[in-house]
């Protein structure tokens, strides 16, 4: 299953299904599971683990180190789960020293043409990431987030789960989980509530979590005030309180408070 033009280093470790196409360059350190396919022009490098099913297309670059000035070589690392697809001319690099050392990709995220995914990175699972797509380092995605085309996010950020990303906005800060955000620089604009049913969210939650939005970012309150009113009795509504207590958080919506 590997092209005969393709150049695979023989500390490299590939699984008997997976399959390299043509013209891709695999390093030493790379392991490659079970039923991964690389389709043509695809270079992958350092210790880099691709897992079960991961599809990836031409002219993508996997695992080269970490655009930090201070890298001095380090052995670091990029694991990329089950089932993700990467499309064409994607980077992802490696970790650094100054965090765990490892860049992420959780399982059955998606990363469309010209993502860029920098060192230290934690993608959750079941991410989509639009074209064009860049994020800093160290930057933290949790679960089922989505992005629109050019969104661009900061160093360490943290995107909560489920949340939206518009194109081309410029995030700075945290963005809640369960909320849309939009902007240059990015605003919360709404509660994702398209995003909440079709992750099956159940319907009391999600009116929970929208009386949640309109007492966090509807009223003259102070965020901190605003969060001891709310009911935390719903786990979403909880999770939500979790994450904006002690967080820098993107600005609210720009609308009467009426």
């Amino acid at each position: 299953m590997i092209h005969p033009t393709a150049i695979v280093d023989r500390r490299a470790e590939i699984a008997p299904s997976a399959e390299i196409g043509p013209y891709c360059v695999i390093g030493a350190g790379v392991v490659i599971a079970e039923g991964a396919r690389l389709r043509a022009h695809v270079t992958v490098e350092g210790v880099t683990v691709l897992g079960p099913r991961v599809e990836v297309h031409s002219f993508t670059a996997l695992g080269g180190p970490p655009q930090d000035r201070s890298y001095g070589g380090e052995p670091t690392r990029l694991e990329i789960d089950e089932d993700v697809v990467v499309r064409e001319h994607v980077t992802v690099h490696r970790g650094s020293t100054k965090d765990r050392g490892v860049t992420r990709v959780g399982a059955r995220s998606w990363l469309m043409a010209g993502v860029h995914v920098a060192h230290d990175v934690t993608l959750g699972p079941d991410c989509t990431l639009a074209g064009g797509t860049l994020l800093a380092g160290h930057v933290t995605f949790e679960e089922g987030v989505t992005t629109g085309g050019a969104a661009a996010f900061a160093q360490h950020v943290t995107v909560g789960a489920l949340a939206f990303v518009a194109a081309g906005a410029r995030v700075e800060h945290d963005v809640p989980p369960f909320h849309i955000a939009q902007g240059d620089r990015a605003r919360i604009r709404a509660l994702n509530v398209v995003g909440l049913e079709r992750n099956k969210v159940p319907e009391e939650s999600r009116a929970a979590l929208l009386a949640a939005h309109r007492a966090l970012w509807r009223s003259d309150r102070a965020l901190s005030v605003a969060a001891a009113t709310c009911d935390d009795s719903d786990p979403y509504v909880r999770r939500l309180l979790s994450f904006v207590a002690d967080r820098t958080l993107i600005a609210g919506p720009q609308v009467s408070r009426n």
